[in-house]
């Protein structure tokens, strides 16, 4: 079975976005460059560690190589457009890999594709995790630490802007109602 390998080095636009209503949305990683559209479908907590783990990968970039997060003089806007339409999922996000190459000061993110039948024979067989992913289909994008900056941004004001928590639980409100575990089980 082929794999496809959808490599943006760098995209034109690379960001995290959903569709759907609040409680019921599906999050999608979309990249664009070179007349070319890929989208693929991830879960919220995904995108949500993904923006954390780009984060401290800056921070230790910094730290360990010395890279200048500030020297970057273009100031890059905050992309609050909807997704690039046709929304068409290439597909679903199993395994998200992150890497900082030094000798361009870019940070890689790879997005690898789900694999089922893969994955059970893995561990019926005791295979290592990076023969299993090598015959899946990837994104892969490059980004500057401006890019990756945005993008981290972007994911965060996503992933904040879904249903409200409960503030005596944590548990996101529903709009049909809660059942709070602190008000034993009664709707609120």
């Amino acid at each position: 079975m082929s794999h496809h390998v959808y490599a943006f080095e760098p995209p034109e636009r690379f960001v995290a976005g959903t569709v759907g209503a609040p409680g019921e949305r599906t999050f999608f990683l979309q990249a664009r460059g070179g007349g070319r559209l890929i989208s693929v479908a991830l879960e919220k907590v995904q995108v949500s560690l993904l923006a954390e783990k780009l984060e401290e990968l800056l921070q230790e970039a910094h730290r360990r190589f010395g890279v200048d997060l500030t020297a970057e003089t273009v100031v890059e806007t905050a992309d609050n457009e909807p997704l690039d339409t046709p929304l068409d999922e290439e597909f679903r996000v199993g395994t998200l890999g992150l890497q900082f190459d030094v000798d361009t000061a870019t940070v890689v993110i790879e997005a690898i594709a789900v694999g089922e039948d893969e994955a059970e024979e893995a561990e019926e067989e005791g295979d290592d995790d990076e023969l299993v992913t090598a015959d899946r289909d990837r994104l892969r994008v490059r980004l500057t630490p401006a890019a990756t900056r945005a993008f981290i941004e972007r994911a965060k004001r996503v992933v904040a802007s879904g249903r409200p928590p409960c503030p005596l639980c944590g548990q996101p409100l529903d709009a049909r109602g809660h059942l709070c575990p602190r008000h034993n089980g009664y709707r609120r």
